[in-house]
């Protein structure tokens, strides 16, 4: 199984980096999570014939303007944009005028569905899924995949929770958002790297990525390397996401 980092910025993007977007190249499906700009290079990647699901986490812009070029793709297989229950609703308001081109005009030129999902165990045409509410300022769903053998968990926007604690347990890889530097008691909750790492440790999980950096504590790479010195002396297995870097799980 291949994971491709496309964007590992969070909030905008700069020289470090572009808005989140992560795809997971299963036997099944090309998975893809969140939708920031860096969706713009999807078509890299996507050289077969398998299903094409977009998972959404929750409707910060970040996470879903790269939905915006949508038409730009020629791929032979239409998309699935999947999240949470309300994302129908969310979707007739963003992607529509005057924010971008109407639904009509989209699935004329590159057709996309919406499956809604629920908080718990589902089943997204034989993709199993978990998806559970994270700590956000908004409802945030983190996700664990259970593909090709292997678990697989994004949790991106959230502060330390149970349900943070209960996708990562025993992750073959968690990928876990690092957007403070220091843990901040206010209302819009993120991770350290040591909120990360602890996560990863207490679930007994493989491997732990960070992402979605916050750029203007993460202004440059050095900030990153330093994230991940410090992730690692709690949990040693610790890599940090860079922009177009390749993941594999054996």
């Amino acid at each position: 199984m291949k994971i491709y980092f496309l964007g590992t910025n969070g909030w905008h993007d700069t020289e470090t980096g572009e808005t989140p977007s992560v795809l997971i190249d299963s036997k099944k499906a090309y998975i893809v999570l969140d939708a920031g700009n860096s969706l713009r290079k999807l078509d890299r990647f996507v050289k077969e014939d398998k299903p094409i699901y977009i998972f959404l986490s929750h409707f910060h812009l970040d996470h879903i303007f790269g939905l915006h070029i949508l038409m730009k793709f020629r791929f032979s297989q239409p998309v699935t944009l999947v999240g949470q229950p309300g994302t129908k609703e969310v979707m007739k308001i963003f992607l529509a005028k005057p924010f971008t081109a109407p639904p009509e005009m989209i699935n004329s030129r590159y057709p996309f569905t919406i499956h809604e999902i629920q908080e718990g165990s589902n089943d997204v045409n034989g993709i199993n899924v978990e998806a559970r509410f994270l700590l956000h300022a908004d409802p945030c769903f983190g996700y664990s995949f259970y593909i090709d053998g292997k678990k697989i968990t994004y949790c991106t926007d959230t502060g330390r929770c149970d349900n943070l604690a209960r996708l990562a347990k025993d992750s073959d890889l968690l990928m876990a958002e690092c957007s403070w530097k220091q843990e901040k008691s206010d209302n819009w909750p993120h991770l350290t790297p040591e909120g990360a790492a602890d996560a990863a440790k207490q679930a007994n999980a493989a491997k732990l990525v960070l992402l979605h950096f916050d750029p203007v504590n993460y202004p440059r790479f050095s900030d990153r390397q330093e994230a991940k010195q410090r992730a690692s002396k709690i949990f040693e297995n610790t890599e940090i996401a860079m922009d177009d870097m390749l993941v594999e799980v054996d």
